[in-house]
């Protein structure tokens, strides 16, 4: 089966077919259990008739019944009542029955156990009837006589009274289900107002007649809401860091352009200039790319487990400068601490940080990673000579020795990225003598 792709038609119609299925097994629930009260009922009515029967009859001295000529029940004298009364002198084979039995047969009892009351329904000559009979032993002046007393009540009385029940109760629950289906149309309209709100906020956003969504929700739908907003933010910061890095680009290669032009004047000067300027633009692109690359803080990333990275990083650095025999330590608190974080900006930021230390340093270095509350900070201390300007340092291009391998890129695109990640970079000087780098994130 295939629903419908509107929620509201599928809460209607889920709601219809509950409360359709409710109503309908009420009320026959309801219906059948009155009817069985009236069908009780009418049946203790007609024990009643019969002891006005026992009440009225009598058996003279020779045995032979003799009955009143009227009775409490005045149906019994009316002809065609729909009430009928029988009495089998089963001794003398007489029978007696009332003048209301006068151009009809009805169903009587006439074998019936000393003492014992039945109660049935009977068809007969296409209409249906309510009899009930009982038998006595009859002690009358000569000797006991048995007697079987039978009364009958055409069931069209009791068939009226029933359709009256069902036609009021069907049309009273009809009526409630209407009044309640029309009341939680109006509760869903009113329930999924917001959603409607959102939908009309989102194609807002869609048409550019609005930078988010800015209306106020229940709660069970603004961490949606947040979440959107989050969403459309990071994306337009994304495509604002490629507008950039596209800008940048094409402002900062024109002067290495224009310098290689100048130099195709002078064949003496041109491999030195060709050089210098190839290094440079390779540094302004890589700065670039990294920061166009980078994926910024975001709540929707997976929990990142730090320790691998980390690890991965001092294993290469430790290859790398084998031949000083580095002594580079880690630290990690939790050793399960796990970040929101896009991987290539986690290898991206602390493979930087500390290929800096391990470049600098003599001996030592210390990388510790641990979370305080809803943020993480990662420290890499070195036993260099640590940083001279922790300003400029931080600026494209300007590296702390030109003697030292590298393109002084590094801590200027772990800046980037710190800030893209709502986050504080900060060089001072370390405990073991050199550069400390300390780098706060807070969490999405």
């Amino acid at each position: 089966m295939r629903w419908p792709g509107s929620i509201r038609a599928r809460l209607v119609l889920g709601a219809t077919a509950v409360l359709v299925a409710f109503v309908a097994g009420a009320g026959w629930a309801v219906q059948r259990a009155h009817e069985d009260s009236v069908r009780t009922a009418r049946f203790a009515q007609l024990q009643g008739t019969v002891y006005l029967l026992l009440a009225g009859a009598d058996l003279d001295g020779r045995g032979a019944l003799v009955i009143p000529p009227s009775f409490p029940e005045p149906r019994l004298s009316l002809p065609g009542s729909g009430l009928y009364a029988n009495i089998v002198n089963v001794a003398r084979r007489e029978e007696w029955q009332s003048p209301s039995t006068l151009g009809v047969s009805p169903p009587f009892l006439r074998s019936v156990a000393v003492g014992e009351w039945r109660s049935e329904i009977v068809s007969s000559g296409g209409r249906e009837y309510l009899v009930t009979g009982y038998a006595v032993n009859w002690a009358g002046r000569v000797q006991a006589a048995p007697l079987v007393l039978s009364v009958v009540e055409d069931k069209a009385e009791f068939n009226r009274e029933v359709g009256v029940f069902e036609r009021t109760l069907w049309t009273w629950l009809g009526g409630a289900a209407a009044l309640l289906l029309v009341s939680q149309t109006l509760l869903l309209e009113w329930g999924l107002a917001p959603l409607r709100r959102v939908a009309r906020e989102v194609r807002g956003i869609e048409l550019g007649d609005q930078p988010e969504i800015e209306g106020h929700y229940p709660t069970e739908i603004t961490a949606l809401t947040s979440n959107l907003n989050t969403l459309i933010t990071q994306e337009r910061l994304r495509q604002t860091r490629y507008r950039e890095a596209l800008s940048f680009l094409a402002h900062s290669l024109k002067t290495p352009l224009a310098v290689l032009r100048n130099a195709l004047g002078e064949p003496a000067l041109l491999p030195e200039a060709v050089s210098r300027q190839v290094a440079r633009m390779d540094d302004i692109v890589q700065h670039q790319l990294a920061k166009a690359a980078a994926g910024g803080s975001s709540r929707f990333a997976p929990h990142l487990p730090l320790a691998g990275i980390v690890h991965r990083v001092r294993d290469s650095l430790v290859k790398v400068y084998a031949d000083r025999a580095l002594n580079i330590s880690v630290d990690i608190v939790p050793p399960e601490l796990a970040w929101r974080i896009d991987e290539g900006d986690a290898f991206e930021m602390l493979g930087n940080v500390m290929d800096n230390a391990a470049k600098w340093a003599k001996q030592r270095v210390a990388v510790s990673v641990r979370r305080e509350g809803n943020r993480l900070h990662v420290t890499v201390d070195d036993d260099g000579p640590g940083f001279s300007d922790t300003q400029s340092i931080l600026q494209l291009h300007v590296r702390g020795d030109e003697k030292v391998p590298g393109h002084g890129v590094g801590l200027a695109v772990v800046n980037e990225l710190v800030a893209s990640h709502n986050g504080e970079l900060n060089l001072s000087r370390s405990e073991l003598g050199g550069a400390k780098i300390d780098i706060m994130l807070r969490a999405a």
